[in-house]
């Protein structure tokens, strides 16, 4: 079990929701508005102790953006490792949908893309161990509660991992701005996982190696590629949209 602290409206708001194992809510004294008061009746409800504190205080406590607003919860293991990957895939009565980032650093990028992951329906996204954001505060508040709700499995070496996604009948779909299939061309149902690039150097040459099949995203203006994050969203549902009945 580790405790952390969880910044943000939007983080807090879905933690509380969730029945985290909160242990405290911190305020801002002076902060009153009806997000703030909505925390604060949650906490309460909860039994949740609250402390109102002056700013100074709550940033000395807390790094980033805080709203005004931070909880400390206690969480389980921060990550996932590849025995609970084949429990998960094990355990499915769909066929797998996987989103794997290939050394994405950026804990703003980790977030947004773990946001994106849950709203698609999302089994599970996949890291390497090393090179990789952590699961820290800053992810947790871009992922706005998905960090709390989508599985983040953390692979020692990725390229076995991708081998054995492929022994569970897997797709690997990866995606580089030099491939000559769109993503639009693709079929993108059944068990798959999308692959995505880390945030500078795109996959590295073995990931695309692992993969069945490359796309791309077309792009009509003078920008060479979207952020990593950005990316992910547009993939993810233009599978969702193909897997829909």
């Amino acid at each position: 079990m580790k405790e952390q602290w969880v910044i943000g409206i939007h983080a807090v708001r879905e933690l509380l929701q969730q029945d985290g194992n909160v242990k405290q809510l911190c305020i801002q004294a002076g902060r009153s508005d009806s997000r703030v008061e909505e925390l604060i009746e949650l906490a309460t409800s909860a039994g949740i102790p609250v402390e109102n504190m002056p700013r100074r205080a709550l940033d000395q406590l807390v790094n980033g953006r805080h709203q005004g607003v931070a909880a400390q919860a206690v969480f389980s293991e921060s990550t996932l490792h590849e025995r609970d990957l084949r429990r998960l895939l094990e355990g499915l009565d769909h066929d797998p949908f996987l989103l794997v980032l290939d050394e994405v650093t950026d804990p703003h990028n980790l977030g947004a893309c773990l946001r994106s992951a849950d709203a698609a329906g999302v089994d599970a996204v996949i890291i390497p161990k090393d090179r990789s954001a952590p699961l820290n505060m800053t992810v947790r508040k871009v992922a706005s509660g998905a960090a709390e709700t989508i599985p983040l499995v953390a692979v020692t070496n990725l390229n076995r991992t991708l081998k054995e996604l492929k022994e569970f009948g897997i797709w690997l779909c990866g995606t580089a701005g030099e491939a000559e299939k769109s993503l639009y061309q693709q079929d993108l149902t059944g068990p798959l996982a999308l692959i995505m690039g880390s945030e500078g150097k795109g996959l590295r040459r073995l990931t695309q190696e692992a993969c069945d099949f490359l796309v791309a995203i077309p792009m009509a203006g003078k920008v060479a590629s979207l952020n990593v994050s950005v990316a992910a969203g547009v993939c993810l549902f233009e599978a969702v949209r193909q897997r829909r009945p």
